[in-house]
């Protein structure tokens, strides 16, 4: 390899240092619209809807279950009597 001169290697590190600043404008770019909650729920509104649905079914259903469990069994012994 060939030495390089000073001039050479500032050169080559000051070009560096611009790609690096450009790399890392476009990577805040980037950052900064996947951190963006309600850009990335209107994009995916349908899919959200879906999942509060889902998980609203299944607390809700534990919920009863639980309550079930707790206020069937004296529901059942007032029966018996």
């Amino acid at each position: 390899m060939p030495a390089r001169t000073p001039e050479q290697i500032r050169a080559s590190i000051e070009e560096n240092r611009k790609e690096l600043g450009v790399s890392l404008e476009k990577l805040r770019g980037e950052v900064t619209e996947l951190t963006d909650w309600r850009k990335q729920l209107l994009r995916y509104e349908r899919e959200a809807v879906i999942a509060a649905a889902v998980a609203g079914f299944v607390i809700g259903g534990g919920i009863a279950a639980v309550g079930g469990i707790v206020f069937g069994g004296r529901r059942r012994r007032r029966r018996r009597r």
